[in-house]
């Protein structure tokens, strides 16, 4: 299964409490409170973040972080990216791959493919969006067709 990282999540819903209110500077402990999180798990993602220049840090008495950019200009693939590292869906997604059969892999061209497509749909979503009810709640079990994201692969 693919999944992001807890942290990952954890991370995006203290960057949607800050995209809430972008001029308040708010401390951890705030984040944590309105984000429903422990403090020491929101102290934690807000290092990457703010290394990833996706937070502003600000010391003394009334410190605390806020976005440095507004949230329609930070893509969820930043924020994947701050706290996991470079998108890669295998070994061999990577440019500097240490796989051993890569040269003659054939699955590896559509791997990389395949990379993209989720790169790009992360790409394609803001952390405004996020902040957005969907329009159309789930009406039931299965998946909700107004949430799909479209992709198609090409043929080789």
């Amino acid at each position: 299964m693919l999944r992001v990282t807890r942290l990952t999540d954890y991370a995006t819903v203290v960057l949607t409490v800050l995209a809430a209110e972008p001029e308040r500077v708010l401390s951890a402990a705030e984040l944590a409170e309105r984000a429903g999180l422990e403090t020491p798990t929101v102290s934690k993602v807000l290092k990457p973040l703010a290394q990833a220049g996706l937070l502003e840090a600000f010391r003394g008495a009334h410190g605390g972080y806020r976005l440095s950019r507004p949230a329609g200009q930070i893509s969820l693939i930043s924020i994947v990216e701050a706290m996991e590292g470079p998108l890669a869906m295998t070994e061999c997604s990577l440019d500097d791959t240490s796989c051993g059969i890569a040269s003659q892999c054939g699955a590896r061209a559509n791997w990389r493919r395949i990379n993209d497509i989720v790169a790009d749909a992360l790409r394609g979503v803001s952390l405004a969006q996020m902040l957005d009810a969907p329009s159309n709640p789930p009406s039931g079990p299965g998946p909700d067709a107004s949430r799909r994201i479209p992709a198609r692969l090409a043929n080789v």
